[in-house]
C-alpha cells in the first residue's frame, strides 16, 4: 500500500484508514459540521484587501529588491509605503 499522509503530514496506517472508512459509511450529522477558515493571508485593513500588480525595469526592481532586504522589508511593503505618500495617507 502507498503511504498515505493527512494534510497536517500524518501518515495513516490502514487499520486507521479502515476506522475512517466505517465512521463515513455511517454518515455524519452535517449540521454540526464546521468550516475550516480559508487560505491565504489576512487583510491589511477591515474587509477586502485588494491585489495591484504593476511591472517596472529590471534596474529599479533589482535596486528595490537589495534596499528592501538590506531594510529588512519587503517590496509590498515598500510599494504600499510609495502609494501612501503619493495620496498624502
Amino acid at each position: 500500500m502507498a503511504k498515505v499522509k493527512t494534510k497536517g503530514g500524518t501518515t495513516l496506517t490502514r487499520d486507521r484508514i479502515d476506522k475512517l472508512a466505517r465512521e463515513a459509511e455511517r454518515g455524519y450529522d452535517l449540521r454540526k459540521a464546521t468550516r475550516e477558515p480559508k487560505g491565504g493571508r489576512p487583510p491589511l485593513e477591515k474587509g477586502v484587501s485588494p491585489k495591484i500588480s504593476y511591472r517596472v525595469g529590471d534596474t529599479l526592481y533589482r535596486k528595490t529588491k537589495a534596499k528592501a532586504k538590506a531594510e529588512g522589508r519587503t517590496m509590498s511593503e515598500v510599494a504600499r509605503e510609495a502609494l501612501e505618500k503619493y495620496v498624502g495617507a
